[in-house]
């Protein structure tokens, strides 16, 4: 066990407490193995009726996983232990998302990459005007991973190709509107609606959580959607870019430029993931698909390379391997997308 991790009862609800303030709470493969054990237990438990995952302290919910394990692995180990994190996460995240007692996230701050993979399989997401949400993973060589393909493919329109592609960050009001969120509460509301949830029945959450919301002010980006579902309409990550070009507003340009820093062929990854999670009718059949993809593009040069430019010396100057879009043959992304050999695939916890 950990104490990067909390866990409790209160009343009947059990509550897992994201303790890692120095790191906004980013998942350690212990932190992931201490939710995973407490959530099967509670599971079983009569006495839990819901699930709470909140954070202890600090500004952010959950800033993703371990991104400086995951380098390491990728350089020193062959990616060994580094599969071993993706793969024990993601049996997480589908125990998350298959979990039979409601479960609600308060997604009250930061909310990234793996921070995404604990609260989206929630029944119930709650934002607050803290709430910073955003899958960034392009921008260090990786792809929306933990649940991100299943998640994004189902939003309106194309607007979780822009997110996937772009890494763009959402605040509350934009969460809600988009569904990632299922309540907006004000921040100072949160004490209450933990104490009621984990007193009054369990079937009564939806109707606390909307007794104690908030005004919600407008979302911004629902002036952006008739660009984003024009220009992000492609699946061909150099059709995206073709359109934008040919577009010399402002908004264009900036995200041009946007998708210019990112790695060339994880959004390549990206945008086939999608469209690939979008045929898909089983997490467990995303979450295989998302393991496949992990082992590969972990040692690959961009993720190393990608982390090394933002985490490690920061001058966010990476430079990608292939360099361009039309340097991502569709050769290699048959080989991240392929099956790994017998014995090697992800399966959920039985």
């Amino acid at each position: 066990m950990t104490d990067d991790i909390q866990t409790r009862i209160e009343g009947h609800a059990g509550i897992i407490s994201l303790n890692r303030p120095g790191a906004i709470h980013a998942l350690t493969l212990p932190m992931v193995h201490a939710m995973t054990e407490v959530l099967l237990k509670w599971k079983k438990s009569s006495k839990v009726k819901c699930v709470i995952i909140d954070h202890a302290e600090g500004r952010g919910f959950c800033a993703g996983g371990d991104i400086a394990f995951l380098r390491n692995s990728a350089l020193n180990d062959d990616g060994a232990s580094g599969r071993k994190f993706f793969h024990d996460e993601y049996q997480l995240n589908h125990l998350l998302f298959t979990y039979p007692k409601p479960v609600v996230a308060f997604m009250d701050g930061i909310t990234m990459g793996g921070g995404v993979g604990i609260s989206q399989p929630a029944r119930f997401r709650v934002a607050t005007e803290n709430t910073r949400f955003a899958m960034p993973e392009t921008g260090i060589g990786l792809f929306p991973d933990v649940g991100g393909g299943w998640y994004l493919s189902r939003l309106e329109g194309r607007v979780g190709q822009f997110l996937a592609l772009t890494g763009a960050r959402l605040d509350g009001p934009e969460c809600l509107e988009l569904g990632l969120a299922t309540h907006y509460l004000a921040a100072e509301a949160l004490a209450e609606a933990k104490a009621r949830i984990a007193s009054e029945d369990v079937e009564r959450i939806d109707g606390i959580l909307g007794t104690l919301a908030a005004k919600v002010p407008e979302a911004r980006i629902v002036g952006n959607l008739f660009d984003i579902n024009r220009h992000f309409a492609p699946d061909r990550f150099e059709d995206i870019l073709a359109s934008l070009e040919a577009d010399d507003s402002a908004w264009a340009m900036r995200e041009l430029a946007t998708l210019r820093s990112k790695s060339p062929q994880t959004c390549k990854v990206a945008l086939r993931q999608l469209a690939t999670s979008a045929g898909l009718d089983d997490f467990a059949d995303n979450m295989a698909m998302e393991y496949r993809i992990g082992s590969r593009v972990l040692t690959l040069p961009d993720f190393a390379e990608g982390v090394r430019a933002v985490i490690v010396d920061k001058d966010n100057d990476p430079k990608w391997n292939p360099a361009t879009a039309e340097g991502v043959s569709e050769q290699l992304l048959d080989a991240i997308f392929a099956p790994l050999p017998k014995g090697e695939e992800w399966t959920p916890l039985s």
